[in-house]
């Protein structure tokens, strides 16, 4: 399918309520939120909290997009962000609060795997932000509100500008695509829209037979490959 045609982000039917957000996050705003890694990235501020991690510590920011996360000490029973974050009943890979800072931005870049075509997806929740934030996805200015709920397709080249006088803080969610996802996806988006590749992918009768003429090579890449198609394989 030509690229220009995806559908490379989507705002679902959905509003989650600003002020309990906002109340939730302003408690923790005195805690030290962590610089994010790759200091190259971006100019200003950018910095983070995890909501889930491997360990379950709020300092581990990296989204390794494995699941199996423990929440962190951020999550207290009865947390709001936590309920938002199970409005999805996906299989969460990574949760975290971001924040840029006033004048910050952070440079066009593309991320690896996180496109819905890639069994994987990314969520915005924008807690704060202010009209001066400029989210471009693909040359695209996508206006999220405070409460909004997005999907990205953050293998595009995008970046994040705040020019405005007050941080821009959004819970951001990677899960899993499952059935549930699809329901929701496919309810809002027909199918071959949400997959740029999918028009020139073998059939499963096409892909079943490469599998077979590769069990019959014994290397390391052939079982590379062998693993790759069959993921694949059962997305089609």
């Amino acid at each position: 399918m030509n690229s220009a045609h995806t559908i490379k982000f989507l705002k679902f039917p959905f509003q989650f309520e600003v002020e309990k957000l906002q109340a939730e996050v302003t408690g923790i705003l005195q805690k030290s939120w962590i610089p994010h890694f790759n200091q190259d990235g971006y100019s200003g501020e950018w910095k983070s909290l995890a909501l889930y991690s491997a360990d379950g510590k709020e300092e581990n920011i990296i989204a390794l997009n494995e699941p199996n996360l423990i929440p962190t000490g951020l999550l207290k029973n009865g947390s709001y962000l936590g309920e938002v974050i199970h409005h999805f009943e996906c299989p969460i890979t990574s949760a975290r609060l971001l924040r840029l800072g006033q004048q910050a931005c952070i440079k066009p870049h593309k991320d690896y795997n996180l496109g819905y075509e890639n069994g994987t997806f990314r969520i915005h929740v924008p807690i704060f932000t202010n009209p001066y934030v400029r989210f471009v996805l693909d040359g695209t200015v996508l206006e999220m509100q405070e409460g909004q709920c997005w999907y990205t397709n953050v293998n595009y080249l995008h970046s994040v500008s705040n020019e405005g006088m007050s941080d821009r803080i959004h819970l951001v969610i990677d899960y899993q695509r499952n059935d549930w996802s699809d329901r929701l996806f496919f309810s809002l988006a027909p199918r071959e829209r949400l997959f740029p590749n999918e028009g020139n992918q073998y059939s499963a009768e096409t892909v079943a037979r490469i599998i077979d003429e590769l069990k019959l090579i014994d290397s390391e890449g052939a079982r590379t490959a062998i693993l790759e198609l069959e993921n694949s394989l059962a997305r089609l």
